[in-house]
């Protein structure tokens, strides 16, 4: 079991739940090169983590995440030449990577403003759930960039269409957090008084799951992305016979005979 301490941000474990929390609320908890740095760090350290069941990220005070720190990235930026430039955007692709090829569940805890890179992090997890005020936009076009960054091309016309995830990304406007409900961003959207609850409530469900089942799920929706239907279903043919070897598949088999609770592995 490795030691993840990161020096960036809050990192707690309980009930096989980890809590990643950005914690620079004064700066809507914009993410500098260390929080990226940690933060890809911490998401492939993760993977090794199997007292870790389900992984939860959010952000310190009224916002998520607003993106790259405007003068601690922006600016330095500028000094930077194409190596060093594509070392940055490489780095921040990286993070997105990792989140998705994780095993255990991710779910974004939205309880403010979403935005640039702090989207794209809320993309990236498998499940989001937000607070009310909770607005998003993927801002890059805003400042001169491409609106495809972090893997927002790949992934958001996938979740929501590709006409909606053009105009988004074309003009990087916020839509309130009830719109980004409506065309699926969101999975849910509940006040904010109810976030903690809705999204404990999940996470403690998923860490109490079937990890092995679970991990499988997310590997196969990831595979899948880019198959034909042909491959698809000889890829989950192969993944459901390998579940069925698992002693998971046996417990819950057991555990409905009984009328017990199947304790998974």
């Amino acid at each position: 079991m490795t030691m993840i301490s990161p020096k960036s941000f809050l990192y707690t474990v309980e009930g096989g739940v980890a809590s990643i929390t950005l914690n620079r609320p004064d700066r809507l908890n914009a993410l500098t090169f260390e929080v990226y740095r940690e933060l890809t760090d911490t998401f492939a350290a993760l993977r090794d983590e199997t007292a870790v069941r389900a992984v939860v990220v959010t952000g310190a005070g009224r916002a998520f995440c607003s993106g790259g720190d405007v003068h601690d990235i922006i600016g330095e930026l500028f000094s930077r030449d194409m190596e060093g430039l594509l070392e940055f955007t490489r780095m921040t692709c990286e993070l997105i990577k990792n989140i998705r090829t994780l095993p255990q569940p991710v779910i974004a805890k939205l309880n403010g403003t979403t935005a640039g890179a702090g989207a794209c992090i809320a993309l990236a997890a498998d499940i989001r759930i937000a607070s009310d005020a909770a607005k998003i936009a993927f801002l890059f076009v805003r400042v001169g960039l491409s609106g495809a960054d972090m893997g927002a091309a790949f992934l958001l016309p996938r979740v929501i269409g590709l006409a909606k995830a053009t105009e988004l990304l074309y003009t990087g406007d916020f839509i309130s957090a009830q719109e980004a409900e409506r065309i699926g961003l969101y999975n849910r959207v509940v006040a904010p008084d109810q976030l903690d609850n809705a999204c404990s409530e999940l996470a403690q469900r998923l860490a109490a799951g079937p990890a092995f089942a679970l991990a499988k799920t997310k590997e196969m929706l990831n595979r899948e992305l880019d198959m034909n239907l042909e491959k698809a279903l000889e890829c989950e043919a192969q993944a459901q016979a390998i579940c069925m070897q698992h002693p998971d598949y046996r417990e819950a088999y057991e555990a409905f005979v009984a009328k017990r609770d199947p304790k998974f592995v």
